[in-house]
């Protein structure tokens, strides 16, 4: 298969799920939510639509091109052991290994099975040939030749060890930062919503933390979050989170903030429990500079506003990332490299 089938295939698969119709919809989120009870319609929905802005001739040509390739090279078995905390989150990882030409062996997570393989049994029947290049797995295997993982810092201890002999990627727990100047007015800073509460803070693009300057009034943010937060609380599981926080921070007597669906908490932590977002303060830019610096490898993305911040995403996008945008600034293509004609 060359490179341009593989496209082309890709191509079609993005053409096929533009244009799903509804009840097609309805019965794959009722489906996802079978595997995984946070994947609901908005969330199935969002993360197919992130799909789908990957999957056009122009974006895969543009991508591809940036990468080296080869005309004899041996197609690799790379086993990708997928994470499921957001629907679909293995999907670029097996958009890389198949655009490069080589053999994806999925280890795939219970708690997003369903969807990950309609996925691709839909690229199957576009393209047949793919049915040689794309295996999941029920356990992983030792004929491979390298090795992607994504986990919690937990397992990828284990990872660690266990894939230490082959050339991996091993991906741990991280989480994502908003950065307040304190100028932003309200509408501004209720395009903070998506990144906060798109998939229910479970996914590392989601905003875990915000910095703000000394003595900046967090009810603003408050107030412009409360018809997103009133919203996400619908959610029983969501729910069930919130109460249980609040309940814990009212007994053992922490100060926090609350507008009915988040609680916002100061702490030096990066990853805060879901319905939590946590804040930290700066005194000015050079203080800020040490403390991103200092969390460098516990973070994924940072949102600002305007992208003042280098490296920076603008408010709202932190959780509609381009092809080209690689969990844990790894560069999965060249990892993959060569790719194959």
């Amino acid at each position: 298969m060359t490179l341009q089938e593989r496209i082309n295939a890709f191509v079609a698969l993005g053409d096929k799920l533009r244009t799903l119709d509804t009840d097609t919809k309805a019965a794959l989120t009722q489906r996802a939510n079978d595997d995984n009870g946070w994947f609901d319609e908005l969330s199935v929905t969002n993360a197919l639509t992130g799909v789908e802005k990957m999957l056009t001739k122009e974006v895969l040509e543009n991508w591809v091109s940036e990468y080296s390739t080869s005309d004899t090279e041996k197609p690799n078995k790379v086993l990708v052991v997928m994470a499921g905390n957001i629907p679909a989150v293995g999907f670029h990882d097996a958009l890389s290994i198949l655009i490069s030409g080589h053999i994806l062996m999925a280890k795939l997570s219970s708690q997003d099975t369903f969807l990950m393989t309609t996925l691709f049994n839909w690229l199957k029947e576009i393209e047949p040939k793919f049915s040689d290049f794309i295996q999941i797995l029920e356990a992983p295997i030792k004929e491979i030749d390298k090795v992607i993982a994504t986990g919690s810092d937990n397992s990828t201890r284990y990872f660690v060890k266990y894939f230490d002999k082959y050339p991996n990627i091993i991906r741990h727990n991280r989480s994502s930062v908003a950065v307040i100047r304190g100028d932003e007015d309200d509408e501004t800073l209720e395009k903070l919503a998506d990144d906060i509460f798109l998939y229910y803070g479970l996914g590392c693009r989601n905003i875990s933390k915000v910095y703000a300057p000394k003595d900046y009034d967090l009810t603003k943010l408050l107030k412009a979050l409360e018809p997103r937060a009133k919203e996400t609380i619908i959610n029983h599981k969501y729910a069930n989170n919130y109460d249980y926080n609040k309940s814990i921070y009212l007994v053992n007597k922490v100060e926090h903030l609350d507008n009915g669906g988040l609680i916002v908490v100061e702490s030096e932590e990066m990853v805060s429990p879901i319905s939590v977002l946590y804040y930290e303060t700066y005194e000015n830019g050079l203080e800020l500079k040490g403390k991103l610096s200092a969390a460098e490898d516990k973070i994924q993305c940072i949102v600002t506003d305007g992208k003042w911040l280098a490296d920076s995403e603008d408010f709202g996008q932190a959780q509609f990332p381009g092809v080209a945008t690689y969990a844990d600034n790894v560069d999965t293509m060249k990892f993959l490299s060569p790719i194959v004609k």
